[in-house]
């Protein structure tokens, strides 16, 4: 049958993570506590990084831009399964579903190029340390930043527009808790070869070249803090990244299995836990790695919360 004479589907239903209703409960309690640690916690990095003055070198914005992304990428899939769960309502349009894809692939994009940003922060910082202020200038921190919104957002539509010349008929269930690529392109009755094409060329550029990228920087870090004579210093230095490191193995670690991975491994299971690991766990650990490790972000944090208990009372 040709696409033109079938009718597609005007929405999907979400199965979520279980299909067992009394998991439901458990399920909107912790996913509703994720959301709301996610929320406070990248909201003070950004709100603290900020406020302080001693904050505003390159780093620390990077980072805050990450965890605005973070921030982004957590509350556009994890509020639409709550509300799903609370209503006992699990469908979705298909115009919400291209739009919730659209800023899923937006973001987490974002969060791919903007760590491997980071890590060339970090490869300057320790490699050239002497020429830092000057290579890492206001200007190219803007087009680092700059450039991967214009870049995620050429992608992202890119996916959205092939996405819609796809027809869906039959079987509109789609077993994740939001519209991802992959389970929407199982679903669809017509010839997907050239989005599963574009989807292989977009994960090499916006997830293989990036951790690529992440090595090579770190090999080059590594060399560098092995020549530095005391045993103090190299520790100093190792602890600049370390929290840098532990994110992007956190990261690049669910993602990797769940676009680069062949998909004869893959299952729905899988699919969704990995989902689960950089839509919300990533999200929510993020400012605890970066908090807890980094001794300037925790003084400025707890300014900006003395601060804000003493204006208050």
């Amino acid at each position: 049958m040709e696409p033109h004479n079938q009718t597609s589907a005007s929405e999907f239903i979400l199965l979520g993570l279980s299909e067992k209703p009394e998991h439901e409960p458990v399920l909107f309690a912790l996913f509703l506590c994720m959301y709301v640690v996610t929320v406070v916690g990248n909201l003070l990095i950004i709100l603290a990084i900020s406020a302080d003055s001693h904050l505003h070198t390159p780093m620390y914005f990077f980072l805050a831009n990450l965890s605005l992304v973070d921030f982004c990428l957590a509350t556009n899939t994890v509020p639409k399964m709550l509300v799903n769960i609370q209503t006992r309502s699990k469908s979705i349009s298909y115009p919400c579903c291209l739009t919730q894809m659209y800023f899923f692939h937006f973001f987490g994009i974002m969060d791919s190029v903007l760590l491997a940003v980071m890590a060339y922060d970090r490869f300057v910082a320790i490699c050239h340390p002497l020429h830092y202020s000057a290579i890492m200038s206001p200007r190219l921190c803007g087009l680092l930043v700059g450039g991967p919104w214009v870049y995620s957002c050429f992608i992202s539509l890119t996916h959205i527009l092939l996405m819609a010349r796809l027809v869906f008929c039959g079987n509109n269930e789609l077993p994740h808790y939001f519209c991802d690529l992959t389970p929407l392109l199982r679903l669809s009755c017509t010839d997907t070869t050239v989005n599963k094409i574009f989807v292989l060329i977009v994960a090499g550029m916006v997830i293989a070249t990036p951790f690529v990228c992440i090595l090579a920087s770190y090999a080059r870090i590594i060399v560098a803090i092995m020549k530095v004579p005391s045993a103090g210093g190299r520790k100093k230095a190792f602890s600049t990244c370390s929290s840098h490191l532990s994110v992007v193995v956190l990261f690049y670690g669910t993602t990797i299995g769940v676009y680069l991975c062949p998909s004869s491994v893959r299952t729905a299971v899988k699919e969704k836990a990995s989902a689960v690991m950089y839509t919300a766990v990533t999200p929510m650990l993020n400012p605890f790695i970066y908090s807890l490790r980094n001794r300037d972000l925790k003084g400025a944090l707890r300014k900006f919360i003395n601060r804000k208990i003493s204006t208050s009372s």
